[in-house]
């Protein structure tokens, strides 16, 4: 593909989709919860509304506190896993290092 203008090749396609990698606390070095979803806006939604899953309900993990986006569901997933190995002090500093008062993200993009 020599000689394309590789702008061209950055553009998303209508139908590519998003995929997100994020970190819920309970509160700051609180109880972490990793997901991956398709939707982050409604998945934090819905952990907020109870629906989202036992875990986060039993542990009252709502805020959203670190986020990445993935082309696609197997980078997402394997993020996922591999951040869930990590010691709790590599997934602290993972927040910190963009985040480090634990602001929620999701208040300031008011989903």
């Amino acid at each position: 593909m020599a000689g394309l203008d590789p702008a061209i090749h950055s553009i998303p396609h209508p139908l590519m989709r998003t995929f997100y990698v994020y970190i819920l606390p309970s509160q700051k070095n609180g109880t972490l919860y990793i997901g991956v979803t398709n939707n982050i806006a409604r998945r934090v939604h819905e952990h907020r509304t109870g629906s989202g899953n036992t875990f986060t309900r039993r542990y009252r993990v709502f805020r959203l506190v670190y986020c990445e986006e993935h082309r696609t569901a197997a980078a997402a997933i394997q993020r996922e896993t591999s951040l869930k190995r990590w010691p709790r002090k590599w997934k602290t500093d993972l927040i910190e290092r963009d985040n480090p008062d634990w602001f929620d993200l999701a208040r300031r993009l008011n989903w």
